[in-house]
């Protein structure tokens, strides 16, 4: 039995059982890789798989076993080389980052622009999805995923909250709303046009139990996947939007951006590790770029023990844009 031979096994499991597929995931033909399944089958005695005709049908009942047995092995090889790269200092590396557009265009690059001076040999990989909040780390290729919540619920991951955020009403030049002063509440939201993130349109989201709870019901006549989508369709006249604070910057001339009742829930932004994980020194040095509260010595102890992380002392997300026009 080698390590190739699970990382194989792993591959074709994490591609849907499609050898095609999994043999270019790891850089290894397709009869090779078929060839070193069959040769683990043949030492463990049984079949890890189901076949129908030449295609793999499901896992058998013994493949299950094996197959998450597999993964520890997999995942702590990989502890055990990380441990030994930041014993030798090593430098560089691969950083690769499941994230949002709003994230990766607001929040990331002042830490990555930081990160470069200290780490300029590292290669980060941006991976954006709208719906890495519930989806956190499903995708293991990547090292760690930067995303909001209102609660945390992420399935076999660690979650580390970096800060608080708010959700502001953007509303176009000319609006009755352009020129008003204060923070607009949950009953005037409920008669306006709103275009929102696509999670904002699920009846099971916050924003729309918010609006609930409060007696009310929120009309998002437009769902969108990113920020910028919603900012262009208020500047087409569409409707207002809800967008993060964060994204409330770069506004057009006679554009404004209301903070919202408090009945309307903050997000948390937090940190998706894969749990029990050695964490390279450079992904060390950006989350704690992303969470300065907390010495890297804590992040990686999170990470590799577990453990609560309090939201008590949460900081909320600071704005200093000068061509930011907020109205608080």
């Amino acid at each position: 039995m080698t390590l190739a031979q699970l990382r194989y096994l792993v591959a074709i499991i994490d591609a849907g059982l499609n050898v095609t597929e999994a043999a270019a995931r790891v850089n290894a033909t397709q009869s090779g890789l078929s060839q070193q399944l069959k040769l683990l089958e043949d030492e463990l005695g049984f079949q890890i798989f189901v076949r129908r005709g030449r295609k793999l049908d499901r896992v058998s009942d013994a493949g299950v076993a094996v197959i998450d047995s597999a993964r520890l092995i997999l995942a702590e090889t990989h502890n055990i080389d990380a441990l030994a790269a930041n014993q030798r200092g090593q430098a560089e590396g691969d950083l690769r980052i499941l994230t949002t557009q709003a994230q990766a265009q607001y929040v990331l690059p002042a830490a990555l622009a930081g990160l470069r001076q200290r780490f300029p040999d590292v290669r980060v990989q941006l991976g954006l999805d709208a719906g890495a909040a519930g989806r956190g780390l499903a995708d293991a290729s990547f090292d760690v995923a930067i995303v909001s919540a209102a609660q945390p619920d992420f399935a076999n991951a660690v979650a580390i909250p970096l800060y608080r955020w708010s959700w502001r009403l953007l509303v176009p030049a000319g609006h009755p709303l352009a020129m008003r002063r204060g923070a607009i509440g949950l009953d005037a939201l409920s008669r306006l046009p709103l275009i929102a993130f696509e999670s904002a349109a699920s009846r099971d989201g916050s924003m729309l139990r918010a609006f609930a709870q409060a007696g009310l019901s929120a009309t998002i006549a437009y769902s969108a996947p990113d920020s910028e989508v919603i900012k262009a369709y208020v500047r087409s006249g569409l409707g207002v939007g809800l967008i993060p604070e964060m994204a409330a910057q770069g506004l057009a001339p006679g554009e404004a951006a209301f903070s919202i009742d408090q009945r309307l829930p903050a997000s948390v932004t937090w940190a998706v590790v894969p749990p029990d994980r050695v964490l390279r020194d450079y992904v060390l040095d950006l989350l704690g770029r992303l969470a300065p509260r907390l010495s890297p010595l804590e992040i990686q102890r999170l990470v590799r023990f577990g453990g609560p992380c309090s939201l008590d002392d949460l900081p909320s997300y600071q704005v200093d844009k000068p061509n930011l026009r907020l109205v608080i």
